[in-house]
């Protein structure tokens, strides 16, 4: 009897479990924690990545000469000519991590659903930016396996030439731009244009236009055909279809951030780009520029000690040191360096300033040079030129309306300064850097595709190379992926400043 009461115990106990354990499983699922995303979000996480990180600032903006520091250890980079891979990794990371991981991704979920054929293709068009903006700062990277790490454990990915990846770049973009289907699902949720393909459209056909005229220098021919294909499919001529990523007060620029906290008194407008546009009377200089009159210290850039005026700006000459700055402010006249004019961080350069990615007045400036050039048949060269520089001054006005340029400052410019045919490259092309402030990434590119502005080398006295010519490699890519990152620079040169990327001849 009292064994038979020890199984009936036994088994009351395991009923018990069993009935507790029935639903163990549900209770310990997180019914509202999302299990799937939306891939079209993951779009607006690679478009939000594209924002420029503060490296570019350190290295591509200052390399051309528009906004540099005097001060050294995390700022060192193009004020000195010198390397610091503690900046120079911020976009590699920046773009591999945000962008190309979500890019790559995006893509493998919706490649075989043709119900998210636009997402698909408006995608391609993203990473395609991304890897162009990466090619043309680092030269050969990880491209056909770049990005692959987590859907396809590719950690070890290999490098490839800069010429193979603009070859591809090209055919993507060509193929991506065509296959967008208006009559296909509206991805209403994309923060770039809402969905909007015939904008998408423009900014596909934009970038062919870029990567095309990137070959000027190694393959005209190619470069011919690629930017008439842009061309005729139609790209970005109005400001209010420019790609620009937007800030608010939950989503800072970077840039913007930086010089409006711990940086605010450590950048200054050059002087070469201060007495260029002095030179020509230029009203972007007031729209761009603040000078704080009188300040000998940071807490004396006060907005009452601010001015406008472009007759009191004065450039940070290049090639200072903090010692350098001081005496270079001493000899010029001013109170202090802190009296330099600066990028105004309450306007242009403000925390919620917009990233610009293509514009319109980049691109009707690359026309003009096309038909200059005799690519495009159609329109004439002084009439984009004209277009490209008003555009550019009506822009400003977009990101503050403390900077707007009225239409008769324009035309009043233009006539003052017309375009002089005999000089058409070197107009147009120092117009771009002009058009381009504050995108460092394309300003350097069509820098060193150009050749324009003319511009003197950094003379500081412990520079490493005369000048940049590209940025250098992180050091946790060499240590990680070192046995690639040694084939590329045995195939492409030496992993220094010096090195030139394969279109800049």
């Amino acid at each position: 009897m009292k064994k038979i009461l020890n199984y009936i115990f036994l088994a009351s106990i395991l009923m018990y479990t069993s009935a507790c354990d029935s639903n163990f499983d549900e209770l310990n699922t997180n019914k509202v924690s999302a299990t799937a995303i939306d891939p079209a979000f993951q779009l607006n996480a690679a478009i939000v990545g594209c924002a420029y990180p503060n490296g570019t600032l350190i290295y591509d903006i200052g390399i051309v000469q528009q906004i540099i520091s005097p001060n050294s250890g995390v700022l060192t980079g193009a004020n000195f000519n010198q390397d610091n891979r503690n900046a120079t990794q911020e976009l590699w990371q920046r773009y591999y991590r945000d962008v190309i991981k979500n890019t790559r991704d995006v893509i493998s979920q919706v490649q075989d659903d043709p119900t998210r054929a636009n997402l698909l293709n408006m995608t391609r068009i993203i990473q395609a930016f991304a890897f162009m903006v990466l090619t043309d700062d680092y030269g050969s990277i990880p491209y056909f396996e770049g990005g692959l790490g987590y859907s396809q454990q590719v950690f070890f990915p290999t490098y490839d030439s800069q010429e193979v990846i603009y070859e591809d770049i090209i055919k993507e973009l060509t193929e991506a731009t065509a296959a967008l289907n208006l009559s296909g699902k509206i991805e209403t949720a994309d923060i770039l244009y809402g969905g909007n393909l015939n904008k998408w459209k423009s900014f596909g056909n934009s970038l062919l236009l870029r990567a095309g005229m990137r070959l000027s220098a190694v393959n005209a021919t190619k470069a011919q055909q690629v930017v008439q294909a842009a061309f005729q499919g139609g790209v970005i001529l109005s400001n209010a279809d420019n790609a620009k990523i937007n800030h608010d007060a939950n989503y800072l620029n970077t840039i913007g951030n930086l010089l409006n906290s711990t940086e605010a008194s450590n950048f200054y407008l050059t002087a070469p780009f201060v007495d260029y546009l002095k030179s020509k009377n230029d009203p972007r200089l007031s729209a761009i520029a603040i000078t704080y009159v009188d300040a000998k210290s940071g807490p004396e850039q006060t907005v009452a000690a601010g001015t406008y005026d472009a007759s009191v700006h004065v450039g940070m000459p290049m090639g200072n040191d903090n010692a350098g700055a001081v005496q270079a402010a001493a000899n010029l006249g001013l109170t202090s360096f802190y009296e330099f004019a600066q990028a105004d961080r309450r306007r242009l350069a403000k925390n919620t300033a917009p990233n610009f990615l293509v514009t319109a007045s980049q691109n009707n400036l690359l026309l003009a040079e096309a038909r200059q050039r005799g690519w495009i048949s159609s329109g004439d060269v002084e009439s984009y030129y004209n277009a490209g520089v008003r555009a550019h001054m009506e822009q400003l006005g977009t990101v503050d309306a403390a900077s707007s340029i009225a239409p008769a400052a324009a035309d009043a410019y233009l006539a003052a300064n017309p375009f002089d045919a005999s000089k058409a490259l070197e107009m147009i092309n120092t117009q771009y850097w002009v058009s381009s402030f504050m995108n460092g990434p394309e300003a350097y590119a069509n820098f060193r595709r150009s050749g324009f502005p003319i511009l003197t080398t950094n003379p500081f006295p412990g520079k490493e190379v005369d000048f940049i010519n590209r940025i250098t490699y992180p050091n946790s890519e060499i240590s990680v992926n070192s046995e690639n990152v040694q084939a590329a620079i045995s195939a492409s040169g030496a992993d220094n400043l010096a090195t030139k990327v394969w279109w800049d001849k």
